[in-house]
């Protein structure tokens, strides 16, 4: 059968013998990259500067995009209501989102979000005493179940530091670890720059799509740092530490690392999907927040880091 012969590969996969629908190309790019080697990029075909270009391009635009957001708002990415201060109301109830806006257009309603079983979770802007007692009568009116909370500005901003203090700390520990584990300034700097750039890409990325800094994305970034720490130490250990060729050790820590990074995109994936069938917010976001530091973690293991390493080895004389 030819379903078996395009298994077991000794032709060009799924190709018809007479008008195939597809180009030839199609068939030989298949066939070539069938199982885990789909992917076609070879970490040993460009030199380190070559590499390099597309990163620190896109880190360039990522840190103006940050410091233009540090001029606006104060913070690399626009701040929640967690570090902003605000009110957030939980209900349920019928009413379309345009309704909600109308009934409360006297306040500084920023967005409303929807989730199952007619949910709704309205954040609202810093407002003073006699606005907020007066918001407060208003929702306990119409909607008597609706759940408030309330963030002051103050309790915002220390919020503001501790998350600051904690992905200082993450950054500081994880430096240590890395230096102890390397004991040479090179590498371990590689690794504290790809996790460096993955969190300023993933900030830069919240930015264009809409997703404020909270809690639960300051979580999120955090967990990014254990990802590309994970994929930067897993390069740099198989090119330092094992013998053989550069060539040999660079590709395979690239296939390794790429089944890691794409199974962990995979499973987050789902949960993206969950949560947005299930319009789950938090998880939403978290999720949102990880797809996009994979990606990016991706870009700057096997581009940054790979050069670095490269270039590293190079000039040690190829070992």
């Amino acid at each position: 059968m030819k379903i078996a012969n395009a298994i077991i590969m000794p032709k060009p996969f799924f190709r018809h013998e007479e008008n195939p629908p597809f180009p030839e190309e199609f068939y030989t790019c298949i066939t070539k990259y069938w199982g885990m080697g789909f992917v076609g990029y070879d970490v040993n075909k460009y030199t380190p500067r070559q590499m390099v270009i597309i990163p620190v391009i896109i880190l360039l635009l990522s840190l103006a995009l940050m410091g233009f957001n540090v001029a606006s708002f104060g913070m690399p990415v626009r701040p929640g209501i967690d570090f902003s201060g605000g009110t957030a109301v939980t209900l349920f109830t019928t009413d379309s989102a345009d309704q909600i806006r109308t009934a409360f257009s006297a306040y500084p309603l920023l967005s409303i979000g929807e989730s199952m079983n007619n949910g709704k979770y309205l954040k609202f802007g810093p407002m003073d005493d006699a606005s907020l007692q007066a918001l407060a009568t208003e929702i306990g009116t119409r909607y008597p179940d609706a759940k408030i909370d309330q963030i002051g500005a103050s309790f915002g901003e220390t919020l503001q530091k501790q998350a600051l203090v904690a992905l200082i700390i993450s950054f500081v520990g994880m430096t240590i670890v890395v230096f102890i584990a390397f004991r040479a300034v090179v590498p371990a700097g590689a690794v504290v720059l790809s996790a460096f750039a993955d969190i300023a890409m993933t900030a830069a990325a919240m930015n264009v799509v809409g997703i404020e800094l909270s809690l639960a994305t300051v979580a999120a970034l955090l967990m990014l740092i254990g990802y590309s720490v994970d994929s930067d130490i897993l390069l740099t250990m198989r090119v330092l530490k094992r013998q053989g060729k550069l060539e040999e050790k660079l590709a395979g820590a690239f296939r390794t690392g790429i089944i890691m990074t794409t199974t962990t995109i995979t499973a987050i994936l789902a949960m993206w999907l969950v949560a947005l069938l299930g319009q789950i917010t938090v998880i939403w976001e978290i999720a949102t927040v990880l797809l996009i530091g994979l990606v990016a973690d991706l870009i700057n293991t096997w581009l940054t880091n790979a050069a670095i390493i490269k270039w590293y080895v190079l000039n040690r004389g190829g070992r």
